[in-house]
């Protein structure tokens, strides 16, 4: 039989040929295209006799044609194509999506609107991602029984060390604040497991940097100049790359001076918000999810120091300040302040090495056990006495030493950088405060916990003694069994670690609540202690932490010789205020002298060793 199609695929049909057969068993003709012309493809076509009439045959690729021929048996053949073909839709869909893909990006790079859009979600994103991670793992070991403590402990570690990588990741991809977050947590060793601080080590030199094109359209916008208009010099590559700033070298046009520019990130001016919100809501959800270990005055604390520390117009007011108040302290030198703006900060250019250079040391003939001397009367003055601001930032990257011609007995200077942390300590914390280190000091158990309780707000016995472990980075028996003025040992600092993670004694659970509880201020000093401590510890002093308490006891003694003197005054008249103001002095110096002689012996106890 032969099938004379009149159109089929617009090809006529003397181009086309086809062979029929019939299979008499199906009851079914089979039409074979044999001579495909004109680069037609070769195509099977069966075409199914059910009844006389109607017939419908399909071809291989799986178009339907929908039309009818005459054969020569009378019977009638429909071609039915349907509207679309399987590879039609592939097509469809894959030029859907590059359309997409090319509208997406010519909006990303043409509105600022809807680039603001898309990198706000990918920074949702990647903290909804990583802390569903993060409580998951949590979730799965704290709910899990164990056979033993130690295969509890194991389980725990393993969990702390993988949250904190994914946290790290997480950290690192969105930058900005979460860089300084993560430096913060590095700080927090007294109270966050060993796995946590150590990963989270290497975002302290892993600060992303703006570009020359970010900073010029800065100065552009905030300035309204040019760089060159300033600047008759200006080095592209930063000195230092912070989490919110970078500090680059150039020399002014105006008489060229050569200072240094400190220029906030530009992108975080878009952020900053988001990410401040989005950090506090986190601390939130973990205290819900985790109530026993209470994080919110970490969300907190940033929420209301980072905007401060963003507004470099407030730094340099604490540099003028701090600069001033120390203009008798010839050891510390504070960069001078030039010009301030919101995001701009140029300052004299003071270079030094940093405070862990040993070699620097060497080279300069500077005594480390001066060094840590020094340190030690700069950030006990800021904490103790009244009318001058605590810098609440000391790590190491903020300060750094300098050799110089010898004055009042010192041949070098410590420089002290970025002042845009600082908080006032209220005048009577700064007194209750004092109580308490002399407290400490003198080993009188009483009177540490009656201040304890005053200042911070801390009861109960392990409780108390978890705040003096805090508070003195100490372990507690060696805090309570006089043995605070020796080196403390690594043993010493694992044992610290050992006791928080330990869950039978619920030390961590009650640190939390310590830390949730006490006033924010108080929080602040503890960080500043332990940041001066790590410094202290680095520079390896002879005299050790000996030297380190006795500074502060003089400290601390004045502190209270002075609250004596204003309440006497407030309250006595005639002989009684004479006689009690007698008292006072006395006492005062008595301690004085107390101090002088233990401070002697122990020079002479290190000059003979």
């Amino acid at each position: 039989m032969m099938l004379y199609p009149s159109t089929i695929f617009g090809v006529s049909p003397k181009l086309l040929h086809f062979e029929v057969l019939y299979n008499h068993i199906s009851s079914a003709t089979m039409i074979r295209l044999i001579s495909p012309r004109m680069g037609i493809p070769r195509l099977n076509i069966s075409l199914l006799l059910v009844q006389p009439g109607p017939l419908r045959y399909r071809y291989g690729i799986g178009h339907y044609v929908k039309k009818s021929y005459a054969t020569s048996s009378g019977a009638t053949a429909t071609f039915t194509k349907p509207k679309t073909s399987r590879s039609n839709k592939f097509y469809k869909y894959f030029a859907f999506g590059i359309g997409i893909g090319i509208g997406g990006s010519a909006l990303y790079y043409t509105s600022d609107k809807f680039r603001h859009m898309v990198l706000t979600a990918d920074r949702v994103g990647v903290v909804t991602v990583a802390v569903v991670r993060c409580f998951a793992l949590y979730k799965e070991t704290l709910g899990r029984e164990y056979d033993s403590a130690s295969a509890r402990h194991d389980a725990l570690s393993k969990t702390h060390k993988r949250a904190a990588e994914i946290t790290l990741k997480a950290l690192e991809k969105n930058g900005g604040i979460y860089i300084k977050l993560g430096q913060h947590i590095t700080a927090l060793t007294y109270l966050l497991p060993r796995e946590w601080t150590d990963t989270m080590i290497p975002l302290q030199d892993k600060c992303p940097r703006s570009s020359m094109e970010e900073i010029e359209k800065l100065f552009e916008t905030d300035l309204g100049v040019r760089l060159d208009e300033m600047f008759i010099e200006f080095d592209p590559n930063p000195v230092g790359v912070a989490s919110l700033a970078q500090v680059h070298i150039a020399r002014l046009r105006k008489n060229g001076q050569k200072v240094a520019v400190k220029i906030q990130h530009p992108s975080l001016k878009e952020f900053v918000p988001l990410d401040v919100k989005l950090t506090k809501l986190v601390f939130d959800l973990m205290y819900k999810v985790f109530p026993e270990y209470p994080l919110t005055w970490l969300g907190d604390e940033m929420q209301n120091s980072i905007f401060v520390e963003l507004d470099f117009t407030k730094e340099a007011a604490n540099a003028e300040r701090t600069a001033k108040h120390f203009k008798d302290f010839s050891y510390l030198k504070i960069p001078n302040v030039l010009e301030a703006e919101k995001r701009i900060l140029i300052m004299e250019y003071v270079a030094g090495s940093r405070l862990d250079n040993f070699e620097y040391y060497q080279d300069h003939d500077i005594d480390t056990s001066k060094v840590s001397a020094c340190l030690t009367h700069i950030f006990n003055e800021m904490i103790f006495r009244p009318d001058v601001g605590l810098h609440c930032d000391p790590h190491g990257g903020n300060l750094a030493i300098k050799s110089v011609e010898p004055s009042n007995g010192y041949n070098f200077e410590i420089i002290l950088y970025d002042h845009g942390l600082y908080r006032d300590i209220p005048l009577q914390m700064k007194r209750d405060y004092a109580h308490f280190w002399l407290a400490v000091l003198d080993n009188d158990i009483p009177g540490m916990k009656k201040y304890a309780k005053v200042f911070a707000g801390v009861e109960g016995e392990q409780k108390f003694k978890i705040f003096v472990s805090a508070i003195t980075g100490r372990a507690p028996d060696a805090v309570l069994n006089k043995e605070i003025k020796s080196r403390r040992s690594k043993a010493e600092i694992e044992e610290i670690q050992s006791q928080i993670n330990n869950h039978d004694l619920g030390v961590l659970e009650d640190l939390m609540d310590i830390l949730s509880n006490m006033p924010r201020m108080i929080l602040l000093i503890l960080k500043t202690n332990d940041l001066t401590r790590n410094l202290d510890e680095s520079l390896q002093s002879d005299l050790g932490p000996e030297r380190t308490f006795l500074i502060m006891a003089n400290y601390c003694a004045r502190t209270i010789y002075e609250e004596g003197i204003d309440i006497i005054n407030l309250h006595c008249k005639g002989i009684t205020w004479a006689f009690k103001r007698f008292i006072n002095w006395f006492d005062y110096h008595k301690r004085l002298t107390t101090l002088y002689i233990y401070d002697l012996v122990l020079k002479f106890e290190n000059a003979r060793n």
